[in-house]
């Protein structure tokens, strides 16, 4: 049965538009986006993430053996991106689509105005049907301000944008159970909830071009199905998986989304490493938060403020294991909430519509 889907991200790993000798491979796009084009004809709505620049960037200059690691991968990224959307937008020309470049860094989605502002220009490229092609920045990004990977960045504008949807390509055909290249090891079809350890059989191997492991892809996976939005990962190297995986006629890995989120949760859900404060509660209020009743985070749960933070930052909920419970934007800064720690009839600091609990 087909997958009936209005508006789907597909991230493109380096690792499917790239050669063995990290040139790259321009049969591959093209036979993507010949799909893309196809897809976009049956009046889905497409958002691209695709990674490749710096790969791009190979084909056209020498990086010196001896220069700084940072340095040559955002000389080969700033040289890589433009020669990398030239390409998009050139195939895509030859379907009458426009392609446009939106380059982003972590520090965009750490904000509610910027996080706002990305949201509204991709929402309105959708409108006048172009397709956004989405890369992280790497020319500004630094290790500490870097995503993960682009499996992350796709998990977030899914999120950002209600997608229905998440596709991502990578090189093998889904997540196995065990090592892929092993007699006896298959596909998981269809992972549902979050029960599955997959640090027990997901090789943490990372591949020769990317940047993040399958336990990167299956953690973030599961999180953007928490959120609402199908995750299916497939084989992009094999010929029409785009239109193989939505019509559901190929081996990959699904997970299946459950439980639909407002769209400030699913920003809170992604923003744990751009919290700005934390909070230490106590057992009760850790009880009564991860109960199934709809909970607001008050005063009298609170042991104490661990980092300052101001109102309107998110702030981590942690217990007395310094175990992260949540995420929420706090009501009110630091200086009130260490005046009111264990106090009752009391303001809440995080409100229930605006916090998100670990699964």
């Amino acid at each position: 049965m087909a997958f009936n889907y209005q508006r789907i991200v597909i991230k493109i790993g380096s690792n499917v538009i790239t050669q063995e000798n990290g040139l790259p491979d321009l049969p591959r796009i093209t036979h993507l986006v010949e799909q893309i084009a196809a897809i976009k004809k049956q009046g889905i709505e497409v958002i691209l993430v695709s990674s490749g620049a710096v790969a791009s960037g190979r084909s056209l200059i020498t990086v010196a053996e001896k220069s700084d690691a940072v340095a040559a991968r955002q000389v080969l990224a700033s040289i890589g991106q433009v020669k990398l959307i030239n390409t998009y937008s050139h195939l895509f020309e030859q379907f009458q689509i426009l392609c446009s470049q939106v380059l982003v860094t972590r520090e965009d989605f750490r904000d509610r105005m910027h996080y706002l502002n990305m949201k509204n220009c991709l929402e309105a490229l959708l409108q006048y049907e172009v397709i956004p092609v989405v890369n992280e920045n790497d020319v500004v990004s630094v290790t500490e301000l870097m995503f993960t990977d682009n499996d992350e960045l796709a998990g977030l504008i899914a999120s950002m944008l209600n997608a229905n949807a998440l596709i991502i390509l990578t090189n093998v055909d889904g997540i196995y159970d065990g090592d892929p290249k092993a007699a006896g090891s298959a596909v998981i079809d269809e992972v549902s909830g979050n029960e599955l350890d997959f640090s027990s059989f997901v090789s943490s191997g990372r591949s020769q071009f990317g940047r993040g492991g399958m336990i990167t892809k299956s953690t973030m996976a599961q999180k953007t199905a928490q959120l609402g939005i199908s995750v299916h990962i497939a084989n992009g190297k094999r010929d029409q998986i785009l239109t193989d995986v939505l019509e559901n006629q190929v081996t990959h890995t699904r997970f299946i989304p459950n439980k639909t989120a407002s769209g400030k949760k699913k920003w809170i859900a992604h923003s744990e490493k751009s919290a700005t404060g934390s909070v230490l509660i106590n057992a009760g209020a850790k009880a009564a938060l991860i109960s199934n009743k709809a909970t607001s985070l008050l005063p009298v749960g609170i042991v104490g403020v661990i980092t300052d933070f101001k109102k309107g930052d998110i702030i981590k909920l942690i217990d007395d294991t310094d175990k992260l419970i949540g995420l929420g934007i706090a009501e009110y800064g630091s200086d009130k909430a260490r005046e009111r720690v264990g106090q009752k009839n009391q303001k809440a600091l995080v409100h229930y519509d605006y916090l998100y609990l670990q699964g």
